[in-house]
């Protein structure tokens, strides 16, 4: 994933969606914000009964939306979305990444692709 997929890219796109309306950004953004945190209490609550496997499968999932979370918060002031998707053709890759939503039910794949982008980034 961290080859193919550009996870800032990725939330770009579906804050922005086809039409690029502020209400879809306003609705990504309290997705990502409120479910990363909702997710990590459910995983806790999972847990604390002893599931220990659907638990961590739940602390993979909310951990995969916290680089969503951060990058949206990050993209939320005006022009920072714009500019992100300057020069890209938003119908192609929105079709391209319809399937890789999928990828955020897959535990921490989507954490360790961000963190895998962030020290390669870093290291530029």
């Amino acid at each position: 994933m961290t080859d193919r997929v550009n996870v800032r890219r990725f939330t770009a796109m579906d804050m922005h969606g086809l039409a690029g309306s502020t209400r879809r950004r306003r609705i990504i953004l309290v997705e990502f914000v409120v479910g990363c945190p909702l997710l990590v209490l459910v995983a806790v609550l999972t847990l604390r009964t002893g599931d220990a496997w659907l638990g961590l499968i739940f602390l993979g999932i909310a951990l995969n939306y916290l680089p969503l979370m951060l990058h949206a918060l990050a993209l939320l002031p005006p022009g920072r979305l714009e500019a992100e998707l300057a020069g890209v053709d938003v119908p192609r890759e929105l079709k391209r990444d319809g399937l890789l939503q999928f990828a955020l039910f897959v535990p921490f794949l989507v954490a360790l692709a961000a963190a895998a982008q962030e020290l390669t980034r870093e290291h530029r």
